[in-house]
């Protein structure tokens, strides 16, 4: 395993790390048992980096993560949590008490008097233009209920805002071979800004694992059956707001760039640290096994030019008419 610097955090993160949406809720069941074991094989694996949200099964994501950090108590851990999802997205909603309403909660959550990171959780756009906000944040560093804060971002232009206040110490954005226009229009500029940029839906929801096909059903408590059109949040949340069978067309152009000996998914996560601007990237992971492919795809040798060029070409033809332009 690699490791790289979350931005102006300081933090030394481990670059693939582990991404808990699905420990929580939206993915089909994952018993406690092998929540349970999957962290603890990640944390094997060199995987350092963990992110969660107060939203995940309203809670039982965090409270998982927590019980992890007490079982491993290993001080390179570094956890991100999010907020602001709790309540319907109105300005009005955002308040300091708020925050600081769902801070004790996730602090309890997680066992942690100092949460390391909190981020908003893809916020209304308004929230970007409204300097009151990031300064109720910079009040709860102060008073150490987290050391840093950052955003997660639905839309490069967000990140572009969000940037540009000297408090945000990371960007969480959706980047992947199927998501391309943030290394266009974003990742260099939060470089040179010193903030972390933390890639989440690495893997395309799983179109990206090469697994999934037309006949591929999903239980009803996956967002992959109930979020295809947006009905429940952005639709670029499910398989990067790609059609299906446009997603499953690219996989199969890119099955031949497939390194000897390593999957489509380490292809994947590969193709993401080959940017340097990249902090960390998210994949979840629902079992052992999982976790340790994931964490295997930061020993790949670098993707070779022509590779890169190759996956470029598969994406202007396939992804981006449908995704380049709206996110």
């Amino acid at each position: 395993m690699r490791y790289r610097r979350l931005g102006k955090s300081g933090y030394d993160v481990s670059e693939v790390g582990f991404g808990a949406w699905q420990l929580g809720a939206d993915w089909g069941a994952v018993d406690e048992s092998t929540a349970m074991a999957t962290l603890h094989a990640a944390a094997d694996a060199g995987i350092t980096f963990y992110d969660t949200a107060d939203v995940y099964g309203d809670g039982r994501s965090e409270r998982l993560v927590g019980r992890f950090l007490r079982e491993r108590s290993d001080r390179r851990l570094v956890v991100a949590t999010k907020m602001c999802r709790r309540v319907p997205q109105e300005m009005a909603g955002y308040t300091p008490e708020a925050f600081r309403g769902w801070l004790e909660r996730s602090r309890e959550n997680l066992g942690l008097e100092t949460i390391p990171l909190v981020q908003l959780h893809c916020p209304l756009t308004a929230v970007y233009y409204t300097p009151e906000i990031f300064a109720a944040l910079d009040e709860l560093v102060a008073d150490r209920l987290i050391a840093y804060y950052g955003v997660s971002v639905e839309k490069v232009e967000e990140g572009l805002i969000a940037i540009e206040n000297p408090g945000i110490a990371s960007v969480q954005i959706i980047f992947n071979v199927l998501r391309q226009r943030p290394a266009e229009r974003f990742l260099a500029a939060a470089g040179a800004a010193d903030v972390g940029v933390i890639v989440r839906v690495p893997l395309a929801s799983g179109l990206l694992t090469g697994k999934l096909t037309a006949d591929s059903a999903f239980a009803a408590d996956d967002h992959r059956s109930y979020n295809r059109a947006g009905a429940a949040f952005d639709v670029g949340e499910t398989f990067a707001g790609v059609p299906f069978d446009v997603g499953l067309r690219a996989v199969e152009e890119l099955r031949p760039l497939v390194p000897p000996g390593a999957s489509m998914a380490q292809l994947a996560l590969r193709w993401i640290l080959m940017n340097g601007a990249v902090s960390t990237t998210i994949p979840g992971a629902k079992t052992p096994e999982m976790a340790r492919a994931n964490a295997a795809s930061s020993d790949l040798a670098p993707l070779p030019p022509e590779t890169m060029e190759a996956i470029r070409a598969i994406y202007r033809r396939t992804a981006a008419p449908h995704v380049h332009t709206r996110w």
